[in-house]
């Protein structure tokens, strides 16, 4: 990851306890600063998502440059939760050199696709091209790039093989959503138009649970290491199917061709992974854990299994788009743009990625989301 380029502590290198986050000033989380008020109508809270992301060009609108800035955001957010998987289950080389692995953790995450530290090792790697292409783009049109790193402040696992570096987010109480099992299979609904879908896994929405080994503790009993393993495995798909809805909804706010290409490069690549991981989620074995009682249900038995519901069925089944009159057709899903930014910050933190970060880091995020999505196509 990219060095910051203001006073904030280097990304990878900061001790967690070396600046709390209290003792920094407002005017230290700013990449360069923004004249108040950029972004009409926002009031107090926006023009501080404004001057967190950094100074707008005329080059670019000022609804473009906040959608890039929330995607910038929304990339570094990823890069990081997808770096704690890759340093104890991924492949550690040169392009990933963080970290050193978890051998049972890894063993436990290849039950569900013997290439799995493979297919980590390279969505960590594009997460980080992601915020750093978009980073990049941002400055080259004349803005400042989004600079999260004031905020890395969460703690590591200490799990050996993680290393001891600030977190912007947390893998080890998470509350996975899983009801994007059920909505791309159905025929019938769509959540643009009201769809509401039930959970594949009940229990990972009823607590907070780890994805990663938060010690070498969790590396035993064997059911409980393979639960973790599983809702990672689950976890993987509902961030990523979020990004693959994400894209296309801010895109329709767009106005600069150039801009507009960017996110329709960049969005289908978070689709192709949604699509890897929903298949490897799928042979996520039946068990409960015996250290919490948490369930992972045999997903080919009622109230699922049949044809709709086979594990292996892992492209979108089409559904209703736009009226219901319509033909159904395979789409993403959701890709409504009102409040697609904000709705992304509210998943992300129901997800429990967030649980122990600072006030100001959630002012920011909301506020950053709030300035996408009041972007509005211009003339």
């Amino acid at each position: 990851m990219r060095k910051s380029t203001d006073s904030a502590p280097v990304a990878h290198g900061r001790d967690v306890t070396t600046t709390p986050i209290g003792s920094l000033s407002r005017r230290s989380f700013l990449a360069t600063g923004l004249a108040a008020g950029a972004v009409a109508g926002l009031g107090p809270l926006g023009r501080a998502a404004t001057a967190l992301a950094g100074t707008s060009s005329s080059t670019l609108t000022s609804g473009d440059a906040a959608i890039l800035r929330f995607l910038a955001a929304a990339e570094l957010i990823e890069a990081d939760l997808w770096q704690q998987y890759n340093e104890l289950g991924g492949i550690q080389d040169g392009e990933e050199p963080s970290g050193t692995g978890s051998p049972r953790y890894a063993k436990a995450l290849q039950v569900l696709d013997s290439d799995l530290s493979q297919y980590i090792h390279d969505n960590t790697d594009d997460e980080k091209s992601h915020f750093a292409f978009i980073n990049a783009y941002l400055s080259s049109r004349g803005a400042e790039p989004v600079d999260l790193d004031p905020f890395r402040t969460l703690p590591s696992s200490k799990a050996t093989g993680a290393a001891q570096i600030g977190r912007l987010t947390n893998l080890m109480e998470l509350t996975v959503d899983t009801t994007w099992w059920t909505r791309y299979r159905s025929s019938t609904m769509n959540p643009d138009l009201g769809g509401t879908f039930p959970p594949a896994v009940p229990g990972l929405m009823e607590g907070r649970f780890p994805a990663i080994p938060r010690t070498d503790a969790d590396l035993k009993p064997h059911d409980h290491i393979q639960a973790i393993a599983n809702t990672a495995g689950f976890h993987f798909c509902t961030i990523e199917q979020g990004g693959a809805s994400l894209y296309p909804s801010l895109a329709q706010r767009v106005t600069d061709p150039e801009v507009l290409r960017v996110l329709l490069s960049i969005g289908p690549t978070e689709a192709m992974h949604f699509q890897t991981w929903h298949d490897k989620a799928g042979n996520a074995p039946p068990l409960t854990d015996p250290t919490n009682g948490l369930v992972f249900p045999d997903l080919n038995a009622p109230p699922f299994g049949g044809e709709e519901f086979q594990e292996n069925l892992i492209m979108p089944e089409s559904t209703v788009f736009l009226k219901k009159s319509f033909p159904a057709v395979s789409i993403v899903r959701p890709t409504k743009t009102e409040g697609a930014a904000m709705g992304a910050i509210k998943a992300l933190t129901a997800d429990g990625l967030f649980i122990g970060q600072s006030k100001q880091f959630f002012e920011a995020a909301k506020e950053l989301a709030t300035a996408a999505d009041a972007a509005t196509r211009e003339p």
